[in-house]
């Protein structure tokens, strides 16, 4: 064979056909070294997604909580009845099991001022304060039987939020992230968005706490503007790489500490460092909302008063779906109007009506809606007579109506819901249920079946005995589902 004959043989073609097996042998020895190293970092990584119990219809969930209790006669609710009592002292009949004689003796009936129309093909009745939210009434199901155990701030939002009216029990967003983990790497798992009209939550950090639970599971708040995590930053002159540097000697430091002690929030500390890291190139691209459409920017009210603030948290909260944060909380307070209720309402309602009806239709635009399930609601109602212990003297602008656990509404929408329904009614004059009663525990059963989730299964251990979201209670409400 002459010198040209074996040069002709060996084209670059020829040469990679006949070294493809060394060179395919290098490429997967790489990148089985990178799945190896990826493996590591999952296996001390908590927010590593994990499989639902079974076949799920939801992956994401973005609760409104509208912290204080909205009034569920002036925004969902409409009694006529009302409007033919008002005034007078409320009938006997209605509050014959009631123990409390103030009540009794002082209740007086307190129509709603506000007019309600039907929305969709559904034909559910929403208040004229609620426009927005009422066009998308062929995607809600609207509970208005939800009952709960207690008429305070505080335990009932500790209640609807953690299951409990204690203290230090983990959230909502904290079971679902340790009973699913998380699609995003540069993001937190569970995400608390806050917006107020002039007061702030009650229960505060306690109703995204982790509780007993690693603190990885506990949510984190973002700001719309600047930093979205305070410090997120590294201060000047340092460098990427001098911080990552950094962290390898602390994680190197905190393994030995680990190994030392056994100590399973350390490996909680190493992610959380580990996530700090990605947030810090992540988290300013989720907030920059320069490459939405002005449309878009319009749709939730982010470019104007009174609607920028909610509307921002909602357009934020699409975003962190689209990159799989897996909870995601938006309150807003507060809606505690023991007095000017309807001027009160007007103001919240303006604030968040808009976007949050701009929220679920973005979502069903972007096909998400069927995998994301939708919250909207407080701990309690209000009750169908005037707030008693201001009613005396007081003129229909001035009047409000005090906390009712007994009957109020909430909407969900999305993934695993039957939308344009109404599930459950009440009495009369909205005092009681006389139709389907949904507990809080119920509630939160049937969102965890939305993700793929037995509540009676979903348990963590902690001193001594197994604790789960709903306690010992909680039925899975089948109307609700699609």
């Amino acid at each position: 064979m002459t010198r040209d004959q074996l040069m002709s043989l060996h084209t670059r073609r020829h040469f990679l056909k006949q070294s493809a097996c060394g060179l395919g042998a290098i490429a997967l020895a790489e990148l089985l070294s990178a799945d190896r190293a990826g493996a590591a970092a999952e296996a001390s990584d908590p927010l590593q997604p994990r499989a639902p119990h079974f076949k799920a219809k939801a992956k994401n969930v973005i609760f409104l909580f509208m912290s204080g209790g909205p009034s569920q006669l002036d925004l969902f609710d409409p009694k006529p009845v009302l409007g033919k009592l008002h005034g007078e002292p409320i009938p006997d009949s209605y509050l014959a099991s009631l123990d409390d004689v103030l009540i009794k003796n002082s209740a007086r009936a307190m129509a709603s001022p506000r007019v309600f129309h039907k929305y969709g093909a559904c034909g559910t009745e929403f208040s004229d304060f609620l426009p927005h939210i009422g066009s998308c009434a062929d995607e809600l199901c609207m509970v208005r039987s939800m009952h709960t155990s207690t008429s305070n701030h505080d335990p009932g939002q500790l209640l609807m939020n953690c299951g409990t009216t204690m203290f230090g029990h983990p959230s909502m967003g904290s079971w679902v992230t340790y009973g699913l983990g998380s699609e995003s790497r540069n993001l937190p798992g569970f995400v608390v968005l806050l917006s107020n009209s002039g007061m702030g939550v009650d229960a505060g950090a306690a109703l995204w706490s982790n509780g007993f639970m690693p603190s990885s599971y506990r949510g984190v708040t973002f700001r719309g503007q600047g930093d979205p995590i305070l410090h997120l930053s590294s201060p000047p002159g340092v460098s990427r790489a001098t911080q990552r540097s950094r962290l390898t000697a602390i994680e190197d430091l905190n393994r030995l500490r680990q190994l030392d002690t056994g100590d399973a929030e350390i490996v909680s500390r190493i992610a959380a460092y580990e996530l700090a890291y990605r947030m810090q190139m992540a988290a300013p691209e989720l907030i920059d909302f320069s490459q939405e459409s002005a449309a878009t920017l319009e749709a939730y009210g982010v470019t104007g008063e009174p609607t920028r603030s909610f509307g921002s948290n909602c357009l934020l909260a699409r975003r962190m779906v689209e990159r799989g944060v897996r909870f995601v909380q938006l309150y807003h307070s507060t809606w505690d109007d023991h007095s000017h209720l309807n001027r009160h309402l007007k103001t919240n309602t303006e604030m968040i009506d808009q976007p949050a009806a701009a929220l679920i239709n973005d979502l069903k635009r972007r096909g998400l809606l069927d995998e994301t399930l939708v919250v909207w609601g407080g701990e309690f109602g209000r009750t169908p007579m005037y707030e008693v212990r201001r009613s005396k003297g007081m003129d229909a602008e001035e009047a409000g109506r005090d906390h009712h656990p007994f009957a109020f509404t909430m909407l969900l929408a999305g993934g695993g819901i039957r939308g344009g329904q109404v599930v459950g009614r009440t009495d009369d004059i909205g005092y009681r249920i006389v139709e389907d009663p949904v507990g809080v525990h119920d509630l939160q059963a049937t969102m965890l079946h939305c993700l793929g989730l037995d509540h009676t299964r979903l348990t963590f251990r902690h001193q001594g005995r197994d604790f789960r979201l709903t306690d010992v209670e909680g039925k899975v409400v089948e109307k609700l589902l699609a």
